[in-house]
């Protein structure tokens, strides 16, 4: 027996008759879908680092004496190229929206242009954030960590600044074998060494008496707390390597977890925009081909449009929690 019905009507994909969900189309739905999703991926991780360093928080690293790096200028200069790469980005958001804009008017040669724009300071941004990764993974000052893990910073007794190991420590040429052609003797791995050993940094810190250690703790003041000269030796007695730069296993700026988070975070938020910049590349090409205009409509770019703005939205999240808080 046949118990198959049919009733002649065809069934619509959304249930609800001619009506679009919201009125918007399949593909702008679906991407509406995925920056819901993501938003929460991001909120979990900035949750996490919000948990980490209220719990960590007097040992955290101030983030003005962090990022005070500007390309081809040495000085301090704190938080001012990261306000640069934050300005970048968000204008190109607003270059993202005349481009949706120029679209619904179907005016080609303004997409392009504004679409190019885009792509411009998308490049950028994520140009500038390589730089400030690799800025970060180097270092300039150098630290030294002890048995328990903490980082031990140098600041000069004169002025409080922070001060570089090359500014004082002494060169022990006993300290280790340089592993050359010239000398004879064979290479074995030994992996990355720092410039200076720890007692080049121990001799050299007792043959200046301007140089004093400052900790991970921050005092009521919020600033680190600097030691006496006695004191600093003490500490110092403690140190078992020296450590110049941030990874995931050192970090010469304070706690680890602020180098591992900083690079997870802005790391996954830089894949994002790197992923933007190639769909708006993809999407750029393709109008300068006709292929919207052709299809008498640009909603290929107020999707992407949609994407765009969602990366800006979290960098503004993420610039809040790193950089200003």
């Amino acid at each position: 027996m046949d118990s198959t019905v049919t009733t002649g009507v065809e069934e619509n994909v959304w249930g609800g008759g001619g009506n679009r969900p919201l009125g918007a189309s399949y593909g702008k739905l679906m991407m509406w879908f995925f920056i819901l999703s993501d938003a929460l991926t991001f909120s979990g991780f900035l949750a996490a680092y919000g948990f980490s360093r209220f719990k960590f928080m007097e040992t955290w690293p101030i983030a003005d004496e962090v990022f005070t790096h500007v390309p081809f200028f040495h000085g301090n200069y704190p938080m001012y190229y990261v306000a640069f790469m934050t300005f970048v980005l968000i204008m190109s958001s607003v270059t993202m929206v005349l481009a949706v804009d120029a679209g619904h008017k179907m005016k080609k040669n303004s997409v392009i242009w504004y679409m190019f724009l885009t792509i411009i300071g998308g490049a950028i941004f994520v140009g500038s954030q390589a730089w400030e990764w690799a800025t970060f993974i180097s270092g300039d000052y150098g630290a030294v960590e002890t048995k328990g893990g903490r980082i031990l910073q140098f600041v000069n007794a004169d002025t409080g600044e922070r001060a570089a190991l090359a500014d004082f420590a002494m060169t022990l040429p006993d300290e280790r074998v340089v592993h050359e052609n010239k000398n004879g003797i064979w290479f074995y791995d030994e992996g990355s060494q720092p410039s200076y050993s720890v007692n080049e940094v121990l001799e050299g810190f007792k043959a200046d008496s301007n140089i004093l250690v400052r900790t991970e703790v921050i005092n009521e003041e919020g600033v680190k707390q600097v030691l006496s000269r006695q004191e600093s030796l003490a500490k110092l007695k403690n140190a078992t390597q020296v450590v110049e730069g941030a990874n995931l296993i050192h970090n010469e700026y304070g706690s680890r977890l602020f180098a591992d988070f900083f690079f997870f975070i802005t790391g996954f938020h830089g894949f994002h925009v790197f992923s933007g910049v190639m769909f708006n590349l993809i999407i750029f090409f393709n109008v300068a081909l006709g292929t919207y205009e052709k299809r008498g409509h640009y909603e290929m770019v107020e999707k992407v449009g949609l994407y765009w703005h969602f990366v800006d939205l979290v960098w503004v999240f993420v610039f809040t929690f790193f950089y200003l808080v």
